[in-house]
């Protein structure tokens, strides 16, 4: 499991991992939402996110990078494009650090920055939009946008990085209105088995302020290289013009039935390349699963050892998404 808050499960593991796969099921304290409201908002974003917010249009929803200025990650998240207020939806943990980020640079801007009091409250799987749809009373806009609707709820699609799992999320809406509507409710459990088997990566677990986005594999449709300049942009535009990182986020298959903890080695011979992020017990490959960020040079189907205090299990390093997932 994940250094992720919350219950491991409600009773069910199988149950919730099989309704967030398959149909629908809600989960709770995985993202937060900032917005940047006034007149300047889009103008003020354009020059710090690397997504180019302006062409986006209202209603749009983006992958996007804010960073630091020497390039490493802040705060990866998914733009909520409007005219006169623009969302940003960031994993649990970090919406107080974009918040700061961004307050930092407001300097004769006409724009507020502030936390969503929320809740906040992700819904995955197939059957997502019809699940969102009892709870809300309107549906859900088909185009994946995000939008607000008649009871002051947002709602937007929030979609994995590299399947085609349906994920919404909505904020505004407290979970005993979830339940009342028979939506299913998965721990953390199941919930990282499933984001770990797509391959997608959370800030402050698997990514953290060091990790550089090529890393994480996630610029591509996140960076618009067309644009002007935003924060950070010389060591990502250098890296994608005549260099390369030394290290890649990979998943990882273990080849018996050992969970290992979060932390152990990742080794191949002697040398130890890389260090366990996440892990979870993936129901789909029958196999526990994890992410680790791994040098480059070691290419997916190698076989490797996960090594922690006291005990190893093989294992072989897997190209992501780890399954079957349809591509979006």
């Amino acid at each position: 499991m994940s250094a992720r808050a919350g219950e491991a499960s409600f009773g069910d593991v199988t149950g919730e991992y099989l309704a967030l796969r398959t149909e629908a099921a809600y989960v709770t304290g995985w993202h937060e939402l900032v917005w940047v409201r006034g007149p300047d908002a889009v103008r003020f974003l354009d020059g710090l996110v690397s997504q180019a917010v302006a062409p986006l249009g209202g209603g749009a929803v983006a992958p996007s990078l804010l960073l630091a200025p020497q390039g490493k990650l802040r705060a990866p998240h998914h733009l909520l494009s409007g005219q006169d207020e623009v969302g940003l939806v960031v994993d649990a943990g970090i919406g107080e650090i974009a918040a700061s980020d961004l307050r930092r640079f407001k300097i004769r801007v006409d724009v507020t920055v502030e936390l969503d009091p929320g809740p906040v409250v992700d819904v995955w799987g197939p059957a997502a939009a019809a699940a969102v749809s009892a709870v809300t009373g309107s549906p859900v806009r088909p185009d994946g946008g995000w939008e607000r609707t008649a009871g002051a709820v947002v709602v937007a699609a929030i979609p994995f990085r590299r399947v085609g799992l349906p994920r919404l999320v909505v904020a505004g809406v407290g979970e005993p209105a979830y339940t009342g509507a028979g939506v299913v409710r998965a721990g953390r459990l199941a919930a990282d088995a499933v984001r770990i088997e797509a391959g997608e990566p959370l800030m402050g677990i698997d990514l953290d302020d060091g990790t550089i986005p090529q890393e994480g594999d996630l610029v591509d449709g996140a960076v618009d290289f067309a644009k002007g300049c935003y924060l950070g942009q010389e060591l990502v535009a250098r890296i994608d013009s005549r260099g390369h990182v030394n290290r890649v986020l990979r998943g990882i298959v273990v080849t018996t039935n050992l969970l290992p903890p979060i932390g152990a080695d990742i080794v191949t011979g002697d040398r130890v390349v890389g260090a366990l992020t996440s892990v979870g017990e993936s129901l789909t490959l029958r196999a526990p699963v994890g992410l680790a960020m791994v040098r480059r040079e070691v290419d997916p189907g190698a076989v490797v050892a996960v090594r922690w205090s006291g005990g190893e299990a093989p294992g072989r390093v897997a190209g992501l998404p780890l399954d079957t997932f349809a591509a979006p």
